[in-house]
């Protein structure tokens, strides 16, 4: 069996830890506070909880929503500090976890790249 590089190495940890977030109590407590009501939902036409975008304010039900980190754990400007760094921002409290829709979550996603890409072309 070949040896992994750096990169797969650390990603492969850093997808590791990121697996324990799913089960982590600050994030379902802002799930939780971003409930608005049972409804229909008009793609089902179920019932269902639908929850606040704390960026565009939208209601949608959970499979439309993702828990962010309002500020990255990974800042873009950055980049990757340390593993105490790391789990420290991943693992923060609710003050820094946000229900955001698909929609918002990717373009905040897709800002950050940008600055990342920007920051990787000056080094």
């Amino acid at each position: 069996m070949a040896e992994w590089t750096e990169g797969r190495r650390n990603s492969f940890i850093r997808s590791t830890i990121r697996s324990g977030f799913r089960r982590w109590p600050a994030k379902y407590n802002v799930i939780k506070a971003a409930f608005t009501e049972r409804k229909i939902n008009v793609n089902t036409g179920r019932l269902a909880n639908h929850y606040r975008c704390a960026s565009c304010k939208g209601e949608f039900v959970q499979t439309q929503i993702q828990v962010d980190h309002v500020e990255p754990v990974v800042d873009p400007r950055v980049g990757h500090v340390s593993w105490d760094d790391f789990i420290n921002k991943l693992f923060c409290t609710e003050a820094n976890l946000a229900v955001l829709c698909k929609p918002c979550h990717k373009e905040k996603t897709s800002l950050e790249r940008k600055i990342k890409d920007g920051n990787n072309k000056k080094r």
